[in-house]
């Protein structure tokens, strides 16, 4: 099983985003057959099987055991990742791209961005199973807590004459053998949880 996998097929997403075959998904985080999940989610036997057969023909889930009982064989079935992601590609003819609106301080660019993000690396890590190659990334993940707009505007500028000194530095258009790699800096305000004494602005 893995950690997350990105799903991209329309019909899958279809599929994963019916609130019945969710929950299933959800339960599979652990082995489990169509009986026993029938009476964890409230189906008949026969209404979990037609739901796992239809994840189980998208790849969300995969056949792990078959056991013998009696005269039947209880197919035992695992998620096939702890957690999914949609790509925007699902949605190929409405996905975002972010060179329709290149204002690199609008949060739509952002989230735009994040989109192709998520159907780029989605794609690369389908090619490099595929191919039995790892994929090398790099991602970081910090948070910063700003004094005020004027630190946070100055931070900013630093944090982009930085990363432009290090792509001026390592990037060789003329490299033979060289491949390109995309490179995203976000930052935006974190989501709090507020009392309700203390409403969210």
């Amino acid at each position: 099983m893995h950690d997350v996998t990105v799903i991209d097929d329309p019909a899958a997403a279809g599929a994963s985003l019916d609130p019945i075959r969710a929950r299933l998904l959800a339960e599979l985080a652990v082995p489990g057959s169509a009986s026993t999940l029938a009476a964890r989610v409230g189906l008949t036997r026969q209404k979990a099987n037609y739901h796992l057969r239809a994840l189980e023909s998208h790849g969300l889930i995969e056949l792990v055991e078959e056991r013998r009982k009696g005269n039947m064989t209880e197919r035992v079935l695992q998620a096939t990742a702890a957690s999914y992601v949609i790509s925007p590609a699902a949605l190929s003819a409405v996905a975002p791209d972010p060179s329709r609106a290149p204002d690199q301080r609008s949060a739509r660019w952002l989230l735009a961005v994040a989109g192709r993000l998520v159907s780029e690396v989605g794609a690369l890590i389908t090619g490099a199973s595929a191919a039995g190659q790892p994929l090398a990334t790099l991602g970081i993940d910090s948070r910063v807590r700003f004094a005020s707009a004027k630190d946070r505007a100055a931070f900013a500028a630093e944090l982009a004459s930085a990363v432009n000194g290090l792509v001026a530095r390592y990037h060789d258009e003329a490299a033979p053998g060289g491949r390109e790699h995309r490179f995203i800096v976000a930052l935006h305000p974190t989501i709090t949880n507020p009392t309700p004494e203390e409403p969210q602005p």
